[in-house]
Formats: C-alpha cells, sequence, structure tokens
C-alpha cells in the first residue's frame, strides 16, 4: 500500500490538503490509525499529520470553561495543574488512558474524532457537557457522538478544541479490559448549576447517557441511589470479556463509586 505524507504547517494548510483528496486522512497522533493501516482495515490516499500545528496545543481556563486544544497529548492533559485544579476527574481520566506509550502520544482531539465505542474521553465530553470545536462550527457534545466509530463531522472538517465547562462535583470510574485497558465499561458522573450527567463509555455501540442515574442523582447524589438504579442489557455489547448483562449490572455500581470519589 501506498500514500502521500504530509505534515501540515498550518490549520489552514490541513483543510486544504483534506479537501483536496478524497481519501485523506488526519493523522492527530495515529494511536488507532495506524494500526487499522497495518491490520489492512483503512488504505487512506494521503496522510495529513496535525502534529506540527501548535495553535492546536495547549491548555487554559476562562470564564468558567476548561479549553483544551485538539493536539494536547492525554499525558499533558493529566499533568495540567488547571485541570487537575478545575475538573480533577478529567485529569484522571486522562491519566488512566493506555499506557505510557499511547498518553505521550495519543490526543484529545484524535480520541473524539475516532469516536472508539470504548474510549476513555468521549465519556468525559459527554458527561460534562461540552462543547466541540471546528474549523468549521461549534458542535455540542449531546449532538457529536453518532454511534459506532460515527461523530457529526463532515468530511475534512477538523476538531481544534474542546471547552469543558467547571462542574460543582465529578469523577470518572473505569472497569478497564486488562490487556487493551480500553473501558470494558466506564462511567462519568458529574453535577452542575444545570444538573447531574452521567455518561458510559465501553458497554454499547458508542458513548451514551443513563437517563434513570440521573434522575435518581438529581434527587439524592449519593453512591446508595445509584446503586439502587436498575440498568437494562438491552442493545449493550456482549463478547468474550463480559455479556451484556454484566455490563449492565457494572454500571450503576461504577456510578455509585464515581460518586463516592466526587
Amino acid at each position: 500500500m501506498s500514500f502521500t505524507y504530509q505534515r501540515a504547517a498550518t490549520l489552514a494548510d490541513a483543510a486544504r490538503s483534506a479537501a483536496a483528496s478524497a481519501d485523506a486522512k488526519l493523522l492527530a497522533g495515529g494511536q488507532s490509525l495506524m494500526g487499522a493501516v497495518k491490520l489492512g482495515l483503512a488504505a487512506p490516499e494521503a496522510l495529513i499529520d496535525l502534529g506540527g500545528l501548535s495553535e492546536l496545543r495547549g491548555v487554559r481556563v476562562e470564564n468558567g470553561h476548561v479549553m483544551i486544544g485538539s493536539m494536547t497529548t492525554h499525558a499533558t492533559v493529566a499533568a495540567s495543574r488547571e485541570v487537575q485544579q478545575a475538573i480533577p476527574a478529567l485529569a484522571d481520566l486522562a491519566g488512566n488512558i493506555g499506557d505510557r506509550q499511547v498518553r505521550n502520544v495519543g490526543t484529545l482531539g484524535g480520541s473524539l474524532a475516532n469516536n472508539d465505542p470504548a474510549a476513555c474521553y468521549p465519556a468525559a465530553v459527554l458527561g460534562l457537557g461540552a462543547t466541540i470545536h471546528t474549523d468549521r462550527r461549534s458542535i455540542a457534545a449531546d449532538d457529536f457522538f453518532k454511534g459506532l466509530y460515527e461523530t457529526a463531522l463532515q468530511d475534512g472538517e477538523i476538531i481544534t478544541s474542546v471547552s469543558f465547562p467547571v462542574p460543582q462535583q465529578a469523577a470518572w470510574q473505569k472497569f478497564k479490559q486488562p490487556a487493551s485497558r480500553f473501558s470494558l465499561v466506564g462511567v462519568f458522573v458529574a453535577r452542575s448549576a444545570a444538573g447531574v450527567r452521567v455518561a458510559v463509555t465501553g458497554a454499547g455501540a458508542g458513548v451514551f447517557r443513563v437517563a434513570a442515574l440521573e434522575a435518581a442523582l438529581a434527587k439524592d447524589w449519593s453512591e446508595t441511589a445509584a446503586r439502587a438504579v436498575s440498568v437494562s442489557d438491552s442493545g449493550l455489547n456482549s463478547d468474550l470479556h463480559a455479556s451484556a448483562a454484566y455490563r449492565a449490572a457494572l454500571i450503576p455500581v461504577l456510578a455509585g463509586r464515581a460518586v463516592a470519589a466526587s
């Protein structure tokens, strides 16, 4: 297999290159894409590397939000004092993605654009009600995730940053698959003036919210209230690692642990 490689010098340069090829792929870390290429699951005509775009990296806190550039690595998010102080749960989540090698190369934007059904970041984005900013528009978390490896991104659209509202309380709990370190089930809970949000990854075809848990925790923010909720296994994943019923049973348990840790 052959393809062209370009290291973009500017965001506009990357956007032009992406628009010029019908089958170009944006390289934002490559932890998932290059594995897919090696396995023959992806065969891009062109790779456009975003690694040189410093304007897509960095963390800042402003107006009650944590703004994180799309090319910011998981390790940088985990080590950021701004994130640790404003949203400790987000720093905790980033610090437990994959292994050290993955955390030092993988990026926030790459994870969201790929939207692996067991990835960690989608749970934080949906759980916190974040906004995904691209070179064309801003997309609310509730509108961004569309299903298995699907997002609202259009062809060639580039994630530039994500803004996370600072919650009153939040926490993350992950029951990981020990070999891959992806979430067998992961639950992110958050409480703010806007209400309670509970986002689950690893259990279904993509990240999703659990209305029953949100309603229960809005009335009583406690581990007991979370554990008392029954979650249906309808539509949940069942594989060699865990049945749908097992995953369904884990969701309120992990939500309860998260509340207790918040």
